[in-house]
């Protein structure tokens, strides 16, 4: 009878290894995605910096700067998320798994380019440059108008169509949830051509509600890891071998 009983609490204690460590992936990759939200500010934020003749106003910079830094935790953010997951969602295919990571890092390399073209016109602004660097200024931010749609706009639409086509053959969470994030690649493409093409400007309604199934899917899916954590009964999570 002590046998039976210690057999059972050596296999409890046994399947609680196993479950712990997929909880902490769950738990640390739900914190980062709800990170990822701190950069809403930043449109009000960069608001000045898009005024014609900012360089010639004077004023504090102090809120492009914190701008910049909000954008650089959501790029560092960004390639966490893919990197807390990578190891499990290797087991279902390595090719999605290993571009999901690619295409964070490309998101957060065009985040990065963004803050400096704006904190090189910040720079331009504190050393009083004259009309002379006007152009200079505003070829600049033009350049992060460009830079944000590419990289804010169309590579999200790409991470989301890898990561829900993973966690729809996955199971790792509700199928429902995995569709948003394929369905909402597509608006989110589309907002970025009709941006591309002059269709529809950057910070149209239309354009942010292009983006509304991305946002949703990944805010959702933050606070479902946060919560739930992955699906036990998944069958990835009894895998030991890459697919």
């Amino acid at each position: 009878m002590m046998q039976n009983i210690n057999k059972q609490i050596s296999l409890a204690g046994s399947q609680e290894a196993v479950i712990s460590p997929h909880r902490k992936v769950s738990l640390t990759a739900g914190l980062f995605y709800l990170l990822t939200f701190i950069s809403i500010p930043t449109l009000s934020l960069y608001g000045p910096v898009h005024e014609p003749g900012f360089i010639l106003h004077p004023g504090g910079d102090n809120h492009i700067i914190m701008g910049g830094m909000l954008e650089i935790i959501v790029a560092l953010a960004g390639i966490a998320t893919a990197v807390v997951l990578y190891p499990i969602l290797i087991r279902q295919h390595r090719t999605f798994a290993l571009g999901l990571v690619a295409s964070r890092i490309l998101e957060a390399g065009t985040m990065f380019a963004g803050v400096a073209f704006l904190l090189t016109v910040v720079s331009l602004h504190q050393n009083g440059a004259g009309s002379e660097s006007l152009a200079t200024s505003n070829a600049f931010v033009a350049l992060y108008d460009r830079i944000f749609v590419l990289g804010q706009g169309f590579i999200p639409a790409i991470n989301d169509l890898l990561l829900g086509i993973l966690l729809y053959r996955s199971r790792l969470v509700p199928r429902s949830l995995s569709v948003i994030g394929i369905a909402g690649a597509f608006p989110l493409v589309a907002g970025y051509l009709a941006t591309v093409f002059g269709v529809i400007d950057r910070v149209s309604p239309l354009a942010g509600l292009s983006a509304v199934p991305v946002a949703v899917f990944e805010f959702s899916l933050g606070v479902y890891l946060i919560v739930k954590g992955f699906k036990p009964d998944a069958p990835l999570l009894t895998q030991t071998q890459c697919e």
